[in-house]
């Protein structure tokens, strides 16, 4: 079908900072408006998109879709897009999805019922995918299946460009007219993924400075990803370093790259034993996955936690794209977030259909 040349408008439900956005935004989309319930993560949102709206908006509430409904200046919906938690998911006992500690995800899907898009992206960890023996997935699909053809995949960031092992559930939609629709085919191979030294090796060590919000870059970009993260920006944002105690250094200093806890010393780094614990990223490959803290991953080289900024860069964010808030806010902004560039591309996936 032929599009118009107005752009296709997108609801970003569980904006957070944005990421979704930001991806469907480079892909030619336009972003109405962005509905999240965090203060510091609508403050990124809007800075960094700055044609959209935004709405503080409980979506656990009864009301919060007639809420939605009453603020938006045009009831026509293009495309809607969520990211909903899933923590406290519950389909225990009589397996009921309609339990109120289910209300995020029957927020997305009375949206979507109400607002009737074209098209809808639903992303979530992988896990969901076999949570209750697949039984949550089934129900989404089943309850959105009346009007769309709804395809459900797990894909990996790092197959689309992302210097990150990221991998994530995403459920498409697409009115029945449009077709079935299929999702977009890797770009990269794990023998060609763009490792954390080519995505951050450009930015200040921070060895002897914390370094401030707003920087400057000491030194050229290095390679493809660094030039396309620095774009036209001067300045360089977010990229400062926490202060970690002598002590803590010495521990850092003690985990080879690409090495976690296991490679401590006994004795060491006993109270944080888990998968991602005392994780140093390794230069020659994609970072873990990002997550919320800052604690649990150090950079390649330096005997530090990863600033805001690198983390960003591993999530594909930009660097004129800022975050707002107290450090640890940043964090999560940047933690719960779509890496951008994996956004993009389900994005212009999808236009190919509308």
């Amino acid at each position: 079908m032929k599009r118009k040349n107005k752009k296709l408008s997108v609801l970003d439900m569980f904006c957070g900072c944005g990421g979704l956005s930001k991806g469907f935004q480079d892909a030619g989309f336009h972003i109405v408006a962005g509905i999240d319930h965090d203060d510091s993560a609508l403050e990124s949102f809007i800075k960094n998109h700055s044609n959209s709206l935004f709405y503080k908006i409980d979506l656990s509430g009864d009301r919060a879709i007639n809420e939605i409904a009453n603020k938006l200046t045009s009831k026509n919906i293009d495309v809607i897009v969520a990211g909903p938690p899933c923590q406290g998911f519950s389909l225990t006992g009589t397996r009921n999805f309609d339990d109120k500690r289910n209300s995020l995800y029957l927020s997305v899907i009375k949206a979507i019922k109400t607002f009737q898009p074209k098209v809808f992206l639903i992303e979530n960890v992988p896990g969901l995918a076999n949570l209750y023996g697949g039984k949550v997935k089934e129900e989404i699909i089943k309850r959105l299946s009346l009007d769309y053809n709804v395809e459900s995949k797990i894909l990996c960031a790092a197959d689309y460009g992302v210097p990150q092992i990221r991998r994530r559930i995403f459920f498409v939609g697409l009115k029945k007219k449009y077709g079935v629709f299929s999702f977009p085919k890797a770009i990269h191979s794990p023998g060609d993924y763009v490792t954390c030294e080519e995505a951050i090796g450009d930015l200040p060590s921070r060895e002897h400075s914390i370094g401030s919000e707003i920087d400057d870059y000491l030194a050229e970009p290095k390679t493809l990803f660094q030039r396309k993260m620095r774009g036209t920006c001067k300045f360089l944002y977010n990229h400062t370093a926490s202060k970690h105690a002598d002590f803590v250094k010495e521990v850092i200093s003690l985990v080879p790259e690409g090495g976690n806890y296991k490679s401590l010393p006994r004795g060491v780094g006993e109270h944080r034993k888990f998968n991602e614990a005392w994780t140093r990223y390794h230069s020659k490959k994609p970072s873990k996955t990002i997550d919320t803290g800052h604690r649990n991953h150090f950079h390649y080289k330096f005997n530090r936690v990863p600033t805001v900024r690198e983390n960003a860069r591993l999530q594909s964010f930009p660097d004129d794209f800022v975050f707002y808030g107290s450090k640890t806010h940043q964090n999560r902004q940047v933690g719960n977030a779509v890496p951008p560039l994996m956004a993009y591309h389900v994005a212009k996936a999808i236009l190919k259909y509308l």
